[in-house]
């Protein structure tokens, strides 16, 4: 069974060690403790596949508790229609966000785009008043 230390982690999925502990508060990791005192931590496979999926869903917008939820439909049986149905509850709900999100961007660029293009225009104007 292969074994990693929160250095590891850290390094792999460039974040801080302080982030990965603040995960395992959260009760998204479980890592095991080794060592006379106990302190050091052995994360599992299965921390670091928690971890992989806890950081995607971050990038996506979930909250922890959400995150939390996922993760533990992801590893119990996936015959239960009720774990079924809050699963996709909140995967159409985050889908339909980033869509509202995906138009503010694209409509914040093409504003930004015509300022850019009559910003040019303006400048090349001004240029060729001051070279005559």
């Amino acid at each position: 069974m292969t074994h990693y230390t929160i250095t590891e982690l850290a390094r792999e999925f460039d974040v801080t060690p302080r982030a990965i502990r603040f995960y395992e508060d959260q009760g998204l990791l479980a890592p095991s403790r080794e060592g006379a005192s106990g302190l050091k931590r052995v994360f599992s496979g299965r921390d670091r596949t928690r971890l992989k999926l806890t950081l995607r869903g971050k990038r996506l917008g979930f909250t922890l508790n959400e995150i939390r939820a996922l993760l533990d439909l992801y590893e119990s049986p996936t015959d239960t229609l009720p774990q079924l149905q809050a699963f996709l509850d909140t995967v159409v709900r985050h889908r339909e966000i980033l869509e509202r999100q995906r138009a503010d961007l694209d409509a914040t660029l093409e504003d930004l785009a015509q300022y850019e293009a009559q910003a040019r225009v303006l400048l090349e104007k001004n240029a060729a008043a001051a070279n005559r």
